[in-house]
């Protein structure tokens, strides 16, 4: 069953308070290659990138 006008609102304010947002630019093609890394690892596209970048911050500021 799609979500209410009233449901779409509320996810819309939900997520305009509690998150940023990024765009990133991958050449074409590799969208889909990401997409399939992450999911054989068990993560959404979303999850495997804020993982990737958690994990480069936490190594850099081990240096």
């Amino acid at each position: 069953m799609p979500a209410s006008k009233a449901q779409q609102k509320a996810v819309a304010k939900y997520m305009k308070n509690n998150y940023d947002e990024i765009k990133v630019r991958v050449p074409k093609g590799k969208k889909e290659s990401i997409q399939n890394y992450a999911a054989s690892k068990g993560e959404s596209l979303n999850a495997f990138i804020n993982r990737a970048i958690n994990q480069a911050m936490e190594k850099e500021s081990e240096l």
